[in-house]
């Protein structure tokens, strides 16, 4: 196969592209090849082999010098500044040797010192042709790499950026979670030492939550624990008149998630409960999804919630967008005195 490559091919490609010159000539002029003495097709023939064998040498070697000198990236003015300096190499090499030949060889049926203007082109359209259809086929496979390797490059960056803006997601969710934990912790610490004491362990499992768990998916059994404790730590310092409903499916069990999701509902539902201090929260798993819901009600002033979900459940769309594209459906509700929050999440 080398052989051929390096032998074989030169000339064949040399004599194509004397045979294309020999057959538009010819055709124009009604000649035939046969008739013409022998010596002229055997010297022409001759030098369009030699012009084969430098021209696919040269071509190499430009290619090693274009992957030397450039970077290989696939773009529109790489393509064309490789065209441009492989065909006016290809020029100069064909002018060299078939305007001269084929003026030593006709000077006599010319009786001039140039040749016929319709041979220049022919000398230097068809090699062009030619040329431009051998760098098509020799560069393909190095514009395929380079093709694939900015892809590869492309879904790096981004998927580097999305883990980025992941991250910076769920970290907004820690100051919301410390302050209104500390703030529990805070008020238990006048009237109830062991109250306090225990707040501090439950916060604690709540971080060390949040710490470990966050970079892979986790059975959902785990985020239902970790919302009940969040929610006992809540209770703490909630009003005496909150009407808390809690319900968790005990289907729920292995199926995969990823942590935290369900925390801004819980987290924005303590916050702005109000008025007849209702709160339901409820999660349970249906046709192949998990549903979880919260509902509370509203104090009798417009609260902020109502009006943009809280910033926890803005972030939480933006995470759910990166984690779930098309594969979740996340709907809020407010009217004058609740608001209803519902996600329906597919599962893997």
């Amino acid at each position: 196969m080398n052989f051929l490559k390096k032998y074989i091919f030169p000339a064949l490609y040399g004599l194509l592209v004397y045979f294309t010159v020999r057959l538009l000539h010819d055709t124009d002029i009604h000649q035939r090849f046969w008739e013409r003495r022998f010596y002229i097709n055997a010297v022409e023939m001759t030098c369009s082999a030699i012009v084969g064998y430098l021209s696919i040498y040269i071509f190499q070697r430009l290619f090693r010098y274009y992957d030397k000198r450039w970077p290989v990236q696939l773009s529109y003015w790489g393509v064309a500044r490789e065209l441009v300096i492989l065909v006016g190499i290809n020029l100069v090499l064909v002018n060299v040797i078939f305007v001269p030949m084929d003026m030593a060889l006709h000077q006599d049926d010319w009786k001039a010192w140039w040749i016929p203007w319709a041979d220049v082109a022919d000398i230097n359209m068809i090699p062009t042709l030619y040329a431009i259809i051998y760098y098509g086929i020799a560069r393909s496979s190095t514009w395929l790499k380079a093709y694939v390797a900015n892809k590869v490059q492309l879904e790096k960056l981004t998927n580097d950026h999305l883990e980025t803006e992941l991250k910076f997601l769920k970290a907004q969710y820690h100051p919301h979670f410390l302050f209104n934990a500390l703030n529990t912790i805070y008020f238990q610490m006048d009237d109830d030492i062991e109250g306090a004491k225990n707040s501090i362990e439950k916060f604690s499992e709540l971080i060390r939550y949040q710490l470990y768990d966050q970079q892979q998916q986790v059975p959902v059994m785990n985020e239902i624990e970790y919302l009940q404790s969040f929610i006992d730590l809540q209770k703490i310092r909630s009003s005496d008149k909150l009407q808390l409903n809690v319900s968790f499916d005990p289907a729920l069990n292995g199926q995969l998630v990823y942590p935290l999701l369900f925390l801004p509902f819980v987290e924005n539902a303590f916050k702005f409960v109000g008025g007849e201090y209702k709160l339901d929260i409820k999660a349970e798993l249906a046709n192949g999804e998990i549903i979880f819901a919260v509902k509370n009600s509203l104090p009798n002033f417009n609260a902020p919630i109502a009006e943009s979900g809280g910033i926890g459940l803005e972030n939480l769309k933006r995470r759910l967008d990166l984690l779930y594209p098309g594969k979740y459906s996340l709907i809020t509700e407010a009217t004058a005195d609740t608001f209803t929050a519902e996600l329906k999440l597919q599962y893997d």
